[in-house]
Protein backbone atom coordinates (compact mmCIF):
# COMPACT_ATOMS: atom_id res chain seq x y z
CA UNK A 1 0.00 0.00 0.00
CA UNK A 2 1.43 3.46 -1.03
CA UNK A 3 0.62 5.98 1.40
CA UNK A 4 -0.81 8.74 0.11
CA UNK A 5 -2.60 10.87 2.22
CA UNK A 6 0.33 12.49 4.70
CA UNK A 7 2.05 15.47 3.03
CA UNK A 8 5.40 15.72 3.12
CA UNK A 9 5.59 19.34 2.90
CA UNK A 10 4.31 19.96 6.61
CA UNK A 11 7.25 17.92 8.43
CA UNK A 12 10.36 17.90 5.84
CA UNK A 13 12.94 20.21 6.29
CA UNK A 14 15.72 20.25 3.79
CA UNK A 15 14.70 20.43 0.11
CA UNK A 16 15.81 16.57 -1.06
CA UNK A 17 13.31 14.83 1.80
CA UNK A 18 10.23 14.90 -0.35
CA UNK A 19 12.12 12.92 -3.19
CA UNK A 20 13.93 10.66 -0.24
CA UNK A 21 10.17 9.77 1.08
CA UNK A 22 9.03 9.11 -2.26
CA UNK A 23 11.92 6.76 -2.95
CA UNK A 24 12.08 4.82 -0.20
CA UNK A 25 8.11 4.10 -0.08
CA UNK A 26 9.10 3.34 -3.71
CA UNK A 27 11.10 0.85 -2.38
CA UNK A 28 9.45 -0.31 0.79
CA UNK A 29 6.08 -0.36 -0.73
CA UNK A 30 7.39 -3.33 -3.14
CA UNK A 31 7.21 -5.33 -0.02
CA UNK A 32 4.47 -3.96 1.95
CA UNK A 33 2.53 -5.72 5.24
CA UNK A 34 1.54 -8.99 3.64
CA UNK A 35 5.54 -9.74 2.80
CA UNK A 36 6.26 -8.20 6.37
CA UNK A 37 3.36 -10.38 8.05
CA UNK A 38 4.62 -13.95 6.49
CA UNK A 39 8.24 -12.59 7.36
CA UNK A 40 7.11 -12.57 10.87
CA UNK A 41 5.02 -16.02 10.85
CA UNK A 42 7.58 -18.00 9.35
CA UNK A 43 10.13 -16.89 12.07
CA UNK A 44 11.91 -15.25 9.83
CA UNK A 45 14.16 -12.30 8.89
CA UNK A 46 13.21 -9.62 6.15
CA UNK A 47 16.43 -10.44 4.72
CA UNK A 48 15.26 -9.13 1.31
CA UNK A 49 13.54 -5.88 2.18
CA UNK A 50 17.09 -5.14 4.39
CA UNK A 51 19.05 -6.08 1.22
CA UNK A 52 17.18 -3.64 -1.17
CA UNK A 53 16.76 -0.62 1.71
CA UNK A 54 20.76 -1.34 1.58
CA UNK A 55 21.15 -1.59 -1.97
CA UNK A 56 19.39 2.19 -2.57
CA UNK A 57 21.70 3.38 0.18
CA UNK A 58 19.29 3.68 2.80
CA UNK A 59 20.44 2.14 5.85
CA UNK A 60 23.68 4.63 5.31
CA UNK A 61 21.65 7.61 5.02
CA UNK A 62 22.98 9.06 8.38
CA UNK A 63 26.55 8.08 7.85
CA UNK A 64 29.06 10.62 7.02
CA UNK A 65 30.19 9.92 3.57
CA UNK A 66 33.88 9.52 3.87
CA UNK A 67 32.73 6.05 5.62
CA UNK A 68 30.11 4.80 2.62
CA UNK A 69 26.95 7.02 3.95
CA UNK A 70 24.71 9.57 2.85
CA UNK A 71 25.58 12.31 5.34
CA UNK A 72 22.53 13.47 5.93
CA UNK A 73 21.66 12.77 9.51
CA UNK A 74 18.98 11.48 11.53
CA UNK A 75 16.65 14.02 9.71
CA UNK A 76 17.25 11.66 6.57
CA UNK A 77 17.21 8.40 8.88
CA UNK A 78 13.99 9.00 10.41
CA UNK A 79 12.15 9.34 7.27
CA UNK A 80 14.30 6.13 5.67
CA UNK A 81 12.31 4.69 9.43
CA UNK A 82 8.76 6.50 8.86
CA UNK A 83 8.85 5.22 5.04
CA UNK A 84 9.67 2.03 5.67
CA UNK A 85 7.26 1.62 8.96
CA UNK A 86 3.97 3.00 6.87
CA UNK A 87 4.49 0.65 4.00
CA UNK A 88 3.34 -1.85 6.92
CA UNK A 89 7.03 -2.86 7.63
CA UNK A 90 7.84 -1.70 11.27
CA UNK A 91 11.71 -2.85 10.87
CA UNK A 92 12.97 -2.74 14.88
CA UNK A 93 16.87 -3.31 13.72
CA UNK A 94 16.65 0.13 11.82
CA UNK A 95 16.20 1.56 15.19
CA UNK A 96 19.87 0.28 16.67
CA UNK A 97 21.31 1.57 13.84
CA UNK A 98 20.04 5.19 15.25
CA UNK A 99 22.39 4.18 18.24
CA UNK A 100 25.46 2.46 16.94
CA UNK A 101 26.55 4.46 13.96
CA UNK A 102 26.17 7.69 15.61
CA UNK A 103 28.53 6.43 18.77
CA UNK A 104 31.42 5.23 16.51
CA UNK A 105 30.71 8.33 14.03
CA UNK A 106 31.32 10.92 17.12
CA UNK A 107 33.13 8.70 19.67
CA UNK A 108 35.08 5.84 17.93
CA UNK A 109 38.59 5.68 16.29
CA UNK A 110 39.66 6.43 12.68
CA UNK A 111 40.25 2.83 12.76
CA UNK A 112 37.20 1.81 14.68
CA UNK A 113 35.33 4.24 12.09
CA UNK A 114 36.69 2.04 8.72
CA UNK A 115 36.50 -0.97 10.57
CA UNK A 116 32.61 -0.58 10.92
CA UNK A 117 30.79 2.23 9.61
CA UNK A 118 31.26 1.24 5.97
CA UNK A 119 29.86 -2.58 6.67
CA UNK A 120 26.88 -0.39 8.16
CA UNK A 121 26.61 1.49 5.88
CA UNK A 122 26.10 -1.14 3.13
CA UNK A 123 23.94 -2.87 5.74
CA UNK A 124 26.32 -6.24 5.38
CA UNK A 125 27.48 -5.26 9.20
CA UNK A 126 24.83 -5.84 11.98
CA UNK A 127 25.87 -4.63 15.31
CA UNK A 128 23.47 -5.07 18.37
CA UNK A 129 23.15 -3.03 21.63
CA UNK A 130 23.33 -4.04 25.32
CA UNK A 131 22.96 -1.56 27.77
CA UNK A 132 19.35 -2.28 29.76
CA UNK A 133 19.94 -5.01 32.64
CA UNK A 134 17.48 -6.87 34.89
CA UNK A 135 18.28 -4.96 37.74
CA UNK A 136 19.07 -1.65 36.99
CA UNK A 137 16.17 -0.85 34.11
CA UNK A 138 16.42 3.06 33.26
CA UNK A 139 18.79 3.51 36.26
CA UNK A 140 22.36 3.27 34.25
CA UNK A 141 24.58 4.19 37.05
CA UNK A 142 23.58 1.00 38.39
CA UNK A 143 24.58 -1.31 35.94
CA UNK A 144 26.86 -4.29 37.07
CA UNK A 145 28.29 -5.71 33.89
CA UNK A 146 31.76 -5.12 34.80
CA UNK A 147 34.90 -4.96 32.55
CA UNK A 148 38.11 -5.24 34.57
CA UNK A 149 41.69 -4.72 33.57
CA UNK A 150 43.69 -7.68 31.86
CA UNK A 151 46.83 -7.02 30.49
CA UNK A 152 46.14 -4.07 27.75
CA UNK A 153 42.63 -5.29 27.86
CA UNK A 154 39.73 -6.56 29.91
CA UNK A 155 37.65 -9.25 31.16
CA UNK A 156 33.87 -8.37 30.59
CA UNK A 157 31.62 -10.14 32.43
CA UNK A 158 27.64 -9.19 33.41
CA UNK A 159 24.08 -9.49 32.14
CA UNK A 160 22.28 -8.12 29.76
CA UNK A 161 18.47 -7.59 29.29
CA UNK A 162 15.94 -6.70 26.07
CA UNK A 163 18.90 -7.16 23.96
CA UNK A 164 17.52 -7.04 20.34
CA UNK A 165 18.73 -9.29 17.51
CA UNK A 166 21.48 -10.77 18.99
CA UNK A 167 20.95 -13.88 16.85
CA UNK A 168 22.07 -11.34 13.34
CA UNK A 169 24.58 -9.47 14.87
CA UNK A 170 28.13 -9.55 14.29
CA UNK A 171 29.42 -7.27 17.18
CA UNK A 172 27.77 -6.25 20.18
CA UNK A 173 28.05 -2.72 21.69
CA UNK A 174 28.44 -3.18 25.29
CA UNK A 175 27.66 -0.65 27.79
CA UNK A 176 29.73 -1.59 31.06
CA UNK A 177 31.12 0.16 33.92
CA UNK A 178 34.80 0.52 34.81
CA UNK A 179 37.64 1.83 37.25
CA UNK A 180 36.76 2.18 40.79
CA UNK A 181 33.64 3.87 42.22
CA UNK A 182 33.20 7.49 43.00
CA UNK A 183 32.84 8.99 46.30
CA UNK A 184 28.95 8.73 45.80
CA UNK A 185 29.30 5.16 44.99
CA UNK A 186 29.17 5.51 40.77
CA UNK A 187 30.99 4.16 38.89
CA UNK A 188 33.03 5.15 35.88
CA UNK A 189 30.88 3.60 32.74
CA UNK A 190 32.72 2.54 28.69
CA UNK A 191 31.68 1.53 25.89
CA UNK A 192 33.19 -1.42 24.16
CA UNK A 193 32.34 -3.73 20.57
CA UNK A 194 32.62 -6.67 21.03
CA UNK A 195 32.72 -9.54 18.87
CA UNK A 196 28.88 -11.32 19.01
CA UNK A 197 30.65 -14.99 18.77
CA UNK A 198 33.10 -14.21 20.95
CA UNK A 199 33.93 -17.03 23.87
CA UNK A 200 32.08 -16.31 26.68
CA UNK A 201 29.20 -14.95 25.51
CA UNK A 202 25.39 -17.14 25.67
CA UNK A 203 22.34 -16.01 25.05
CA UNK A 204 18.85 -16.77 25.99
CA UNK A 205 15.45 -15.85 23.47
CA UNK A 206 12.97 -13.53 25.86
CA UNK A 207 9.45 -14.92 24.21
CA UNK A 208 7.69 -11.91 23.71
CA UNK A 209 4.05 -11.01 22.55
CA UNK A 210 5.80 -8.38 19.96
CA UNK A 211 5.25 -9.62 16.27
CA UNK A 212 8.35 -8.19 14.66
CA UNK A 213 11.33 -10.19 13.20
CA UNK A 214 13.47 -9.13 15.55
CA UNK A 215 14.25 -11.42 18.41
CA UNK A 216 15.02 -10.45 22.02
CA UNK A 217 17.82 -11.67 24.08
CA UNK A 218 19.07 -12.07 27.70
CA UNK A 219 23.30 -12.06 27.25
CA UNK A 220 25.53 -13.50 29.59
CA UNK A 221 29.49 -12.76 29.32
CA UNK A 222 31.52 -14.63 31.45
CA UNK A 223 35.15 -13.67 31.25
CA UNK A 224 35.27 -12.71 27.36
CA UNK A 225 37.90 -11.10 26.89
CA UNK A 226 38.61 -7.82 25.40
CA UNK A 227 41.52 -6.41 23.33
CA UNK A 228 42.58 -2.45 23.86
CA UNK A 229 40.75 -2.05 20.64
CA UNK A 230 37.51 -2.72 21.82
CA UNK A 231 37.52 0.49 24.07
CA UNK A 232 35.28 3.00 22.27
CA UNK A 233 36.98 6.34 22.71
CA UNK A 234 38.30 7.24 26.12
CA UNK A 235 37.88 4.54 28.97
CA UNK A 236 34.94 6.45 32.08
CA UNK A 237 33.41 8.24 29.16
CA UNK A 238 30.96 6.04 28.39
CA UNK A 239 28.49 8.12 30.04
CA UNK A 240 28.83 11.04 28.02
CA UNK A 241 29.34 8.70 24.53
CA UNK A 242 25.84 6.84 24.83
CA UNK A 243 23.82 10.44 24.30
CA UNK A 244 24.74 10.41 20.87
CA UNK A 245 23.48 7.28 20.55
CA UNK A 246 19.98 7.65 22.77
CA UNK A 247 18.54 10.86 21.12
CA UNK A 248 19.16 9.56 17.51
CA UNK A 249 16.90 6.43 19.08
CA UNK A 250 14.19 8.35 20.63
CA UNK A 251 13.76 10.12 17.25
CA UNK A 252 14.12 6.60 15.46
CA UNK A 253 11.32 5.10 17.68
CA UNK A 254 9.01 7.86 17.16
CA UNK A 255 9.52 7.36 13.46
CA UNK A 256 8.49 3.76 13.76
CA UNK A 257 5.74 4.71 15.36
CA UNK A 258 4.65 7.69 13.04
CA UNK A 259 4.77 5.26 10.26
CA UNK A 260 2.78 2.80 11.32
CA UNK A 261 0.16 5.26 12.59
CA UNK A 262 0.01 6.80 9.41
CA UNK A 263 -0.28 3.14 8.10
CA UNK A 264 -3.30 2.11 10.25
CA UNK A 265 -4.81 5.51 8.83
CA UNK A 266 -4.40 5.20 5.41
CA UNK A 267 -5.78 1.36 5.68
CA UNK A 268 -8.59 3.16 7.92
CA UNK A 269 -9.65 5.72 5.65
CA UNK A 270 -9.45 3.59 2.45
CA UNK A 271 -12.43 1.55 4.06
CA UNK A 272 -14.42 4.10 5.16
CA UNK A 273 -14.36 5.15 1.80
CA UNK A 274 -15.10 1.64 0.42
CA UNK A 275 -17.73 0.09 3.27
CA UNK A 276 -21.23 1.33 2.45
CA UNK A 277 -24.16 0.93 4.59
CA UNK A 278 -27.41 1.81 4.62
CA UNK A 279 -26.35 4.03 1.14
CA UNK A 280 -23.38 5.85 2.23
CA UNK A 281 -19.69 5.18 2.63
CA UNK A 282 -19.24 4.91 6.29
CA UNK A 283 -16.97 7.59 6.39
CA UNK A 284 -19.73 10.02 5.60
CA UNK A 285 -20.46 9.55 9.23
CA UNK A 286 -18.89 12.10 11.57
CA UNK A 287 -18.97 9.34 14.29
CA UNK A 288 -16.34 7.35 12.07
CA UNK A 289 -15.17 10.75 10.42
CA UNK A 290 -14.30 13.01 13.57
CA UNK A 291 -11.92 10.17 15.36
CA UNK A 292 -10.03 9.25 12.39
CA UNK A 293 -9.80 13.39 11.94
CA UNK A 294 -8.88 13.53 15.52
CA UNK A 295 -5.82 10.91 15.43
CA UNK A 296 -4.66 12.50 11.91
CA UNK A 297 -4.01 15.74 13.79
CA UNK A 298 -2.51 14.18 16.76
CA UNK A 299 0.06 12.05 14.23
CA UNK A 300 1.07 15.21 12.53
CA UNK A 301 1.75 16.92 15.50
CA UNK A 302 4.11 14.00 16.15
CA UNK A 303 5.65 13.75 12.93
CA UNK A 304 6.32 17.90 13.28
CA UNK A 305 7.72 17.56 16.60
CA UNK A 306 10.03 14.29 15.43
CA UNK A 307 11.39 16.58 12.41
CA UNK A 308 12.61 19.22 14.17
CA UNK A 309 14.51 16.72 17.26
CA UNK A 310 16.22 15.25 14.00
CA UNK A 311 17.38 18.83 13.02
CA UNK A 312 18.23 19.70 16.15
CA UNK A 313 20.32 16.48 16.72
CA UNK A 314 21.62 17.09 13.46
CA UNK A 315 22.34 20.50 14.11
CA UNK A 316 24.74 19.91 17.39
CA UNK A 317 22.20 21.70 19.55
CA UNK A 318 21.44 21.02 23.18
CA UNK A 319 17.91 21.58 22.73
CA UNK A 320 17.66 18.23 21.17
CA UNK A 321 17.50 15.70 24.41
CA UNK A 322 14.47 17.58 25.07
CA UNK A 323 13.07 17.88 22.09
CA UNK A 324 13.47 13.98 20.94
CA UNK A 325 12.27 12.83 24.33
CA UNK A 326 8.48 14.81 23.31
CA UNK A 327 9.04 13.21 19.90
CA UNK A 328 9.13 9.82 21.55
CA UNK A 329 6.16 10.35 24.07
CA UNK A 330 4.11 12.02 21.62
CA UNK A 331 4.25 9.35 18.88
CA UNK A 332 3.63 6.38 21.13
CA UNK A 333 0.68 7.69 22.31
CA UNK A 334 -0.66 9.25 19.11
CA UNK A 335 0.28 6.16 17.12
CA UNK A 336 -2.05 4.21 19.66
CA UNK A 337 -4.79 6.25 19.47
CA UNK A 338 -4.41 5.96 15.22
CA UNK A 339 -4.28 2.70 15.48
CA UNK A 340 -7.29 2.08 18.27
CA UNK A 341 -9.21 4.27 16.06
CA UNK A 342 -8.53 2.39 12.59
CA UNK A 343 -8.93 -1.09 14.16
CA UNK A 344 -12.68 0.36 15.54
CA UNK A 345 -13.21 1.52 11.89
CA UNK A 346 -12.85 -1.75 10.34
CA UNK A 347 -15.32 -3.37 13.05
CA UNK A 348 -14.37 -7.21 12.79
CA UNK A 349 -12.47 -6.99 9.91
CA UNK A 350 -10.18 -4.49 12.16
CA UNK A 351 -8.85 -7.92 14.32
CA UNK A 352 -8.63 -9.54 11.16
CA UNK A 353 -4.75 -10.69 9.85
CA UNK A 354 -6.01 -9.54 6.43
CA UNK A 355 -6.11 -6.01 7.13
CA UNK A 356 -2.74 -6.11 8.98
CA UNK A 357 -4.12 -3.69 11.71
CA UNK A 358 -4.22 -5.68 15.16
CA UNK A 359 -1.10 -7.02 15.05
CA UNK A 360 0.70 -4.18 14.85
CA UNK A 361 -0.74 -3.30 18.23
CA UNK A 362 2.20 -4.70 20.93
CA UNK A 363 5.00 -2.78 18.08
CA UNK A 364 3.44 0.62 18.87
CA UNK A 365 2.80 0.02 21.85
CA UNK A 366 6.68 -0.95 22.90
CA UNK A 367 7.47 2.03 22.82
CA UNK A 368 5.55 3.78 25.54
CA UNK A 369 7.64 2.15 27.81
CA UNK A 370 11.25 1.42 25.04
CA UNK A 371 13.54 2.59 24.57
CA UNK A 372 12.62 5.26 27.68
CA UNK A 373 9.44 4.51 29.65
CA UNK A 374 6.83 7.55 29.25
CA UNK A 375 7.33 8.12 33.27
CA UNK A 376 10.79 8.76 33.27
CA UNK A 377 10.06 11.07 30.01
CA UNK A 378 7.93 12.67 32.28
CA UNK A 379 10.58 13.14 34.88
CA UNK A 380 12.94 14.58 32.79
CA UNK A 381 10.24 17.29 31.16
CA UNK A 382 9.30 18.36 34.70
CA UNK A 383 12.79 18.53 36.08
CA UNK A 384 14.80 20.01 33.02
CA UNK A 385 11.76 21.81 31.03
CA UNK A 386 9.94 23.22 34.14
CA UNK A 387 12.53 23.10 36.57
CA UNK A 388 10.62 21.14 39.11
CA UNK A 389 12.32 19.47 42.14
CA UNK A 390 13.82 15.90 41.54
CA UNK A 391 11.57 13.20 42.48
CA UNK A 392 13.67 10.13 41.95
Amino acid sequence: MAATMFSSSLVDTADHHPELRSSVAGVAGKFGRKYFQDVVKRDAKPTELWEALAESGFLGVHIPTEYGGGGGGMGDYNIVIEETAAQGCPVLSLVIGSITAPIITHHGSEDMKDKWLPGIAAGNLRMSFAITEPDAGTNTHRITTTAKPNGDGWLLSGTKYYTSGVDEADSILVVARSGEADASGRHQLSLFIVAADAPGITCQDIPCVVQAAEKQFTVFFDDVELGPEALIGVEGNGLRQVFAGLNPERIAAAAINNGIARYGLETASQYAQDRVVWNNPIGAHQGVAHPLAAAYIGVQQARLMNARAAELYDAGSEEAGEVANMAKFAAADSSLVALDQSIQTLGGNGLALEYGLADLWFVARLHKTAPVSREMILNFVAQHSLGLPKSY
